[in-house]
């Protein structure tokens, strides 16, 4: 029998098949996920990337096909043809789609042998992460991942499905450009043909989709891959997916509307979600006010209250001296908590010490007292003050953070999500969505005394603000939005700049010469002269919200290859040594720094 596909076509996938199909003739494909010899006759459970159907080989029906069954092993890929029979009486597998009927082959075909997978073909598998993404065409096998990968495909034509109803026009943006500063590094590629110079991969297509808006196509979107040469987390990649949305003649009212739309599509068709609107709304001020941080998980309370008032004379000098410097005093009261060991406070100092908080005081809510070292330095007034604003009851712990308002908010905000995990306060199976409005236009870098823009530098100023521009800049509010989805930033946007005197005078707030902003963005300052229609957008991470979607906590489970957190792919070895005659071709020497 010739092991060449020739007249054997598949009829079926693995996971269709069920008892309507009984006395039916198939032809399956796939991998063996196992083999079971019982003595005479064989069971294989085939795997396809849609499920698995148990495929029996019995010497009494096919004798030549039963023994060659007998060289089969894990990941072997087969293609078999045989009849669909119902299990016998108590062989029903109920966790399996297939598990009422079974395939009695009567033709095999082992189109490969495989070597000894480096794991097992399963989802609950203990392997390290790095053997997983060094034969990741081994991973991907599991169904778990080929789900995600599925639902990624699902999301993206959900996506393109809704905009294109909407009126956007997919329109596409180059991916060798200019370097632009945009607060990642770039990735550079060297030009063979303009020795010397260099283009830079897109960190967004942002100034692309601006110019689209200003040669008139009015509503573009763009399923784009991005990169950015930076630190990698969980949730980060040096290439990277964003839904690229930009329309014109809009406000910030009509670009919520249209991406809480198709969220609610997504939503309903991927999960079966139906998602509540309009999405609750914080501004950034109220935002890191009671959750310390402009990415809230608003699926728990434990919000942050400030004491700043109630401590500024107190006897505690760190708290007293943080307010009277400029700082603030806040906390959180974690209910019921007191039972927390000296060990259990000393870890969440040190937790807190990874947002550069000098540490963490404590008081524990006795029926008769508080018990803490800081305790005797409030007066009764004091503690009744705390008491009342705190909502302090016995058997609760308080915790506080004194320092500048940044490093309060961050510290307490991360330790809120900590607690939130920790004391099991947060329904994993909720999404929340909110909108966080009017962010600060820039903010001061004391390193480089100038300021930076907090999204980048064609976001346009409240109307109300305008004026503060040149003389306030730190106070300037933005017309910038990020849509926050159970605590991580799902995407982010905001109405541009469309008039090239505002663009230029936020260039010279954030410390840009006149001739550098003509260097660097000399032809958008060209575009928004010809005649640019009020427009703004959003650029929402793809590949985090697949992430979420699937319930993951990294998104490298749901991008087919991903890179680890040095950046690097273990499958293919990459990034390499360049050969010295393609360096050459490039006018490139290489020199290692020290």
């Amino acid at each position: 029998m010739s092991d060449k596909l020739g007249e054997m076509r598949r009829t079926h996938n693995c996971n269709r098949l069920g008892t309507a199909d009984v006395g039916k003739e198939v032809v399956l494909m796939g991998w063996v996920q196992r083999r079971r010899d019982h003595g005479g006759v064989i069971f294989v459970d085939l795997r396809d990337r849609e499920g698995l159907t148990q495929v029996v080989f019995n010497p009494e029906i096919e004798p030549q096909v039963h023994e060659k069954a007998h060289d089969l092993r894990n990941e072997y890929v087969l293609g078999v043809r045989g009849t669909v029979q119902p299990r016998p009486e108590g062989m029903i597998n109920p966790n399996l789609p297939t598990g009422t009927i079974e395939v009695m082959v009567n033709e095999l075909r082992i189109f490969n042998a495989a070597e000894t997978p480096p794991f097992l073909i399963e989802d609950r598998i203990d392997v390290s992460e790095n053997v997983r993404l060094k034969y990741r065409h081994v991973d991907l096998r599991r169904s778990r991942l080929q789900k995600n990968l599925i639902t990624r495909h699902r999301a993206a034509q959900n996506v393109r499905s809704y905009l294109n109803k909407s009126g956007f026009l997919e329109l596409e943006t180059p991916m060798l450009t200019k370097a632009t500063p945009e607060g990642a590094r770039d990735y550079l590629v060297p030009s063979r043909v303009n020795p010397g110079k260099f283009y830079a991969l897109p960190q967004s297509p942002q100034l692309f989709k601006q110019l689209f808006m200003i040669a008139g196509f009015e509503k573009y979107y763009q399923i784009v891959r991005c990169f950015r040469d930076e630190d990698l987390r969980a949730d980060r990649q040096p290439e990277f997916t964003q839904i690229d949305v930009e329309m014109s003649f809009v406000g910030e009212e009509e670009i919520m509307e249209m991406t809480e739309g198709m969220m609610a599509q997504l939503f309903d068709e991927i999960c079966g979600i139906e998602l509540p609107r309009p999405f609750p709304r914080l501004t950034y001020a109220e935002s890191v006010a009671r959750y310390g941080l402009d990415k809230p998980d608003i699926r728990f309370d434990l919000e942050l209250t400030d004491l700043s008032d109630i401590m500024k004379d107190v006897g505690f000098k760190v708290f007293a001296g943080a307010v009277k410097s400029g700082g603030v005093v806040k906390a959180i009261n974690a209910k019921g908590c007191i039972d927390f060991s000296r060990k259990e406070l000393d870890d969440l100092t040190e937790f807190v010490s990874i947002y550069k908080a000098k540490g963490m005081a404590w008081i524990k809510v006795r029926e008769d007292a508080w018990q803490s070292p800081i305790a005797k330095f409030f007066s009764d007034p004091e503690k009744a003050a705390i008491t009342e604003r705190l909502n302090i009851e016995p058997g609760d712990l308080i915790l506080f953070g004194a320092d500048s308002e940044k490093v309060v908010n961050e510290s307490l905000g991360h330790l809120r999500n900590h607690l939130g995990k920790r004391l099991g306060l947060i329904d994993e199976n909720a999404f929340a969505f909110t909108w966080v409005t009017e962010f600060p236009l820039a903010e001061y870098d004391p390193a480089e005394k100038r300021y930076d823009p907090l999204h980048h530098p064609f976001t346009a100023p409240m109307d109300e603000d305008m004026e503060m521009l040149e003389t306030d800049t730190g106070a300037v509010r933005a017309k910038a939005y990020d849509l926050v989805l159970n605590g991580f930033e799902l995407g982010g946007g905001s109405i541009r700049v469309h008039r090239t005197d505002i663009q230029r005078k936020i260039f010279e707030a954030i410390g840009l010469k006149p001739e550098e902003s003509e260097e660097k963005f000399g032809f958008l300052l060209s575009a928004l002269d010809s005649g640019a229609p009020p427009h703004g957008g959003i650029a929402l991470g793809f590949d985090r919200l697949i992430m979420l979607l699937c319930r993951e906590s990294s998104i490298r489970d749901v991008i087919a290859f991903p890179k680890t957190q040095k950046a690097a792919c273990l499958m293919t070895d990459a990034p390499s040594d360049a050969d010295k005659k393609q360096l050459d071709e490039l006018s490139i020497r290489v020199r290692m720094m020290d």
